[in-house]
């Protein structure tokens, strides 16, 4: 059951799972665009000592749309004040590992490590074909208002560039696809002939790249070793650039890790919380 923190100028809801004496800085899952908090099910309840938040993003879920300007990464730090939360373990996939790295950089001392899949900062560099293609596929169903084919361009993330969609897990491509379809239906609106208006785009943070040298919190890079080229490279690079970085690759998996080698997700999860917090003796 999510919960909802109503501001001035939107609401955000979220899930909030943990023991009442958690150890440690709360985990706080930030989801990828077009997902919600749903993608992070299978990492809710594995981490049985710690305080797990997982938000939907503005536009996203049961949180508001956009109505004026905004960063992702503000609406980040007005839940963790509204639930007076001082510092967390920030863990982001695609969309949201960008905005994990944001919230590192613009408020260091609400951070205690991040965890990153599926790219680097909320400024990711493409250069490959595959994904040059996909962006323009992606971008020309938006302009036709073509959702099947905007939601099939999606789909080819979770599988990337060395599968097929029908060697992903079906309860994996299942979940994306239900995620993707209820954002639609949720939150695009339409113009008055039915065409479907484009939402207002987050406000970017600018010159992460050269910003990184400030991060002096444990960073890992952990992405799905099936992912696209640009995606990895960004995650070494961001490893590269921190002073306490670690780059890791998931086998069997794209760009969603999480879901698709949880195990090994969770695993890798829990040595960095090692790192940060030792366990209670």
């Amino acid at each position: 059951m999510k919960s909802i923190v109503e501001l001035a100028d939107q609401h955000i809801a979220y899930l909030d799972v943990g023991p009442e004496d958690p150890t440690g800085p709360p985990l706080l899952l930030l989801h990828g665009g077009a997902a919600d908090s749903r993608m992070w099910h299978l990492q809710l309840d594995a981490f049985p000592d710690r305080r797990v938040l997982a938000p939907d993003a503005r536009g996203h879920g049961g949180s508001s749309d956009a109505e004026g300007p905004y960063r992702l990464v503000d609406d980040v730090l007005a839940l963790l004040d509204a639930l007076e939360i001082e510092q967390v373990v920030a863990v982001g996939v695609s969309m949201g590992g960008g905005t994990a790295c944001d919230l590192a950089m613009e408020s260091p001392t609400r951070v205690a490590g991040i965890v990153v899949g599926g790219t680097g900062t909320s400024e990711p560099v493409f250069e490959d074909p595959w994904a040059l293609q996909a962006f323009a596929d992606w971008r020309a169903a938006e302009q036709r208002g073509d959702l099947q084919a905007w939601i099939d361009v999606l789909q080819r993330f979770t599988a990337g560039p060395h599968r097929t969609l029908d060697q992903v897990d079906p309860a994996v491509r299942d979940l994306v696809d239900t995620m993707a379809r209820d954002t639609l239906e949720q939150h695009l609106r339409t113009d008055a002939d039915g065409t479907p208006i484009l939402p207002l785009p987050p406000t970017p943070v600018t010159r992460t790249w050269q910003l990184l040298d400030q991060v002096d919190v444990p960073v890992l890079a952990l992405c799905g070793a099936l992912d696209g080229p640009d995606h990895l490279a960004n995650g070494r690079r961001l490893a590269e650039a921190v002073a306490d970085g670690e780059y890791v690759e998931v086998p069997g998996a794209s760009h969603y890790p999480n879901l698709e080698r949880p195990e090994l997700f969770n695993g890798a999860l829990r040595d960095v919380l090692r790192r940060i917090s030792p366990p209670r003796r």
